[in-house]
């Protein structure tokens, strides 16, 4: 899959994924070596998804930077899953989640929008 395929199929994903009522395409842009998206999702439960994703080609594609941000309808933090370069003690730097109850900060792993998308699925019942 090149950069141009991989964006679309994130907005193939969110057009058909059930928890997703609506989504805007903020920015964009893909070619064969890099691409990029940012969109805000409307979940179901009236949830925000706000994120942003960066792939690159190598000799495999590459998911250079992300972020995903899980909002109440309010803009409460629920959860935030980055790689942002700013916790290099944590385990798994520097992948690592902040969540929006505790302001915690731990340790996490390379994601993508299609596990995020899964792991919200599963915590709203969806």
């Amino acid at each position: 899959m090149n950069p141009i395929e991989y964006v679309e199929s994130v907005k193939e994903r969110l057009s058909t994924d059930s928890i997703v009522i609506s989504f805007d395409v903020i920015r964009e842009f893909a070619n064969l070596d890099e691409g990029f998206i940012r969109v805000r999702a409307n979940l179901t439960n009236n949830d925000i998804l706000d994120f942003s994703e960066f792939v690159k080609q190598a000799n495999d594609l590459e998911l250079v930077s992300y972020r995903y941000q899980w909002l109440e309808k309010n803009k409460k933090h629920i959860r935030r899953w980055d790689n942002a370069l700013h916790y290099p003690k944590l385990k798994n730097f520097p992948h690592h989640i902040h969540d929006g109850e505790t302001n915690e900060v731990t340790p996490g792993a390379l994601t993508n929008i299609f596990a995020i998308l899964d792991e919200i699925a599963k915590i709203i019942g969806e």
